[in-house]
């Protein structure tokens, strides 16, 4: 899954895709290096980021997600809006990706049950403003799945099908680095909720700890270590990861794939 941010303030990229022909372009670059997915957003979940409306995102996304998908492109879109879910899936979109779970907007999963689009539903506490507080776990594993499982009954409940479900532990969101290790190493107990698993590790700031220090503040420098992380989820089972750079993650995939396929 490649990552088009059409924002202004993203943390590892910010303002770098936000032209509307500039993003489509990068998109179909991601595509030729061998995304099967184009993830576009159009609102920053860094921390502290400010929220847009509805909107305004969606008058960046739109013509992103119909460019794309009128090529044959599997788009996806991040946002935590139902109005924003249901103009992109109209427009060709057959992914939302929520960061929110349904917890932004009460009306997403009702909106999505309708739309029939498949629905990754992260693992989120808290606002971009407020999630850096409450990454307070005393078992963090055991407490992501519980709360995705609450929020899967919820979609559920709403009248999602289990075959549009996709679960995201959502690393760097009201988790500290330990937490976010802690939940790649058990990637099998999120797997064991009975969903395809999405992983989002790409440039995190979780990953500064194993680049080395002079370029650890540089969101960039840590494309290698997304790489690495990319190969041993797809070693653990993971649906699909969501990267910056598309290049070296789809060789580590493939290389993961041919591993498994002869053990």
């Amino acid at each position: 899954m490649g990552i088009v941010n059409v924002t202004p303030d993203s943390f590892s990229d910010g303002g770098q895709w936000y032209d509307t022909d500039v993003a489509i372009a990068h998109a179909r670059h991601l595509l030729t290096q061998g995304a099967d997915i184009i993830d576009v957003g159009g609102e920053s979940t860094r921390p502290g980021a400010a929220p847009v409306t509805p909107g305004e995102e969606a008058a960046r996304v739109l013509p992103v997600v119909e460019a794309l998908a009128g090529e044959g492109a599997v788009v996806s879109v991040d946002t935590v809006n139902a109005a924003t879910a249901e103009a992109v899936v109209a427009a060709g979109a057959q992914i939302v990706n929520d960061v929110s779970g349904g917890l932004a907007d009460a009306t997403m999963a009702e909106a999505v049950a309708r739309a029939g689009a498949v629905y990754v539903i992260q693992h989120w506490r808290g606002t971009p403003e407020t999630m850096n507080s409450l990454a307070v776990y005393d078992d963090v594993v055991a407490e992501v799945c519980g709360e995705l499982r609450e929020r899967v009954d919820q979609a559920r409940a709403a009248g999602v099908q289990d075959h549009q479900i996709v679960l995201d532990p959502g690393l760097g969101f009201a988790k500290n680095a330990d937490h976010n290790w802690t939940l790649l190493a058990h990637l099998d107990a999120v797997a064991g909720l009975g969903y395809p698993v999405l992983v989002g590790a790409s440039r995190k700031r979780f990953l500064s700890g194993v680049v080395p220090p002079a370029l650890a503040a540089e969101p960039l420098a840590r494309d290698h270590a997304t790489t690495a992380v990319s190969a041993l989820a797809a070693q653990a089972g993971a649906w699909a990861v969501r990267v910056h750079e598309v290049a070296a993650t789809a060789d580590a995939v493939r290389v993961a794939a041919a591993w498994r396929a002869h053990r």
